[in-house]
């Protein structure tokens, strides 16, 4: 196939799902969605086709404009769409990808700033997936948006169910909008910005990384903290959406 203009394989990150059980995973779950799919990065059509055999409306987006030319041929009913994912408008409900690993989190966070869509079921690589997913601990982007979006790890794609294989797993990321936030949505930016501080604070302990961060005294962090049942030797890593929630909550007021 001919060079994109957008450049060759390395440039567009591009690694082909093949693994069939990855697929059959990544159509059932969205099986269990409602609406219209938007999928980023079609590439030959791996997902696009058992996605367009449910008779929803699919629109395919991809950045190599000689496959959304070959894949518009061989799949009629589904639009067909040579655009990049970073700027496409979102706008259907559900949202499915094997996405390039290289521009996983500009994607990621581009998603997570979207209004509309309400399920995304994406492919990304193994050790994101788990940090998004929470294994192992937390990480600043889940923790920011945790009060909107539940992140569920639900499969590991091994490294050879790609063509050409990548140098690490791939691993099968669900992220649902939740129904009733833990905050409102006019909290985000400054309960982002808590989070954001907390993180990257400097302290001994996680009580005085929070003095500074919300400029309050220690009984009133220690008091905060035993809430939000916060153990002392805690680090921000080992907090669960909730007890973040709960310490913006108390020491905002």
């Amino acid at each position: 196939m001919p060079r994109s203009l957008h450049g060759g394989r390395h440039e567009l990150g591009q690694n082909f799902l093949t693994h069939q059980p990855s697929i059959d995973t990544i159509t059932s779950l969205v099986a269990g969605t409602r609406g219209p799919i938007l999928e980023l990065g079609a590439g030959d059509g791996a997902l696009t086709r058992p996605l367009a055999a449910s008779g929803r409306p699919l629109t395919a987006i991809d950045l190599d404009e000689h496959r959304t030319r070959r894949l518009a041929r061989a799949l009629p009913g589904v639009r067909v769409v040579h655009a990049d994912a970073l700027r496409y408008p979102v706008r259907t409900p559900v949202v499915v990808g094997n996405v390039p690993f290289h521009l996983t989190t500009p994607i990621l966070r581009r998603l997570l700033s979207e209004p509309r869509w309400l399920h995304a079921v994406l492919v990304t690589q193994w050790e994101v997936a788990r940090k998004r997913a929470g294994v192992g601990g937390g990480t600043l982007m889940t923790a920011q948006s945790g009060p909107w979006f539940v992140f569920e790890l639900r499969g590991r794609v091994p490294r050879w169910g790609f063509d050409p294989s990548p140098s690490v797993d791939g691993g099968i990321l669900a992220i649902t909008r939740r129904g009733s936030p833990l905050l409102p949505v006019a909290d985000r930016r400054r309960y982002q910005g808590f989070v954001r501080a907390v993180f990257t604070g400097r302290g001994g302990s996680l009580a005085q990384v929070l003095q500074g961060a919300a400029q309050v005294g220690r009984p009133v962090v220690r008091r905060a903290m035993a809430h939000a049942g916060v153990t002392p030797d805690a680090l921000p890593r080992d907090l669960a959406v909730e007890q973040w929630v709960a310490l913006w909550q108390t020491l905002r007021e």
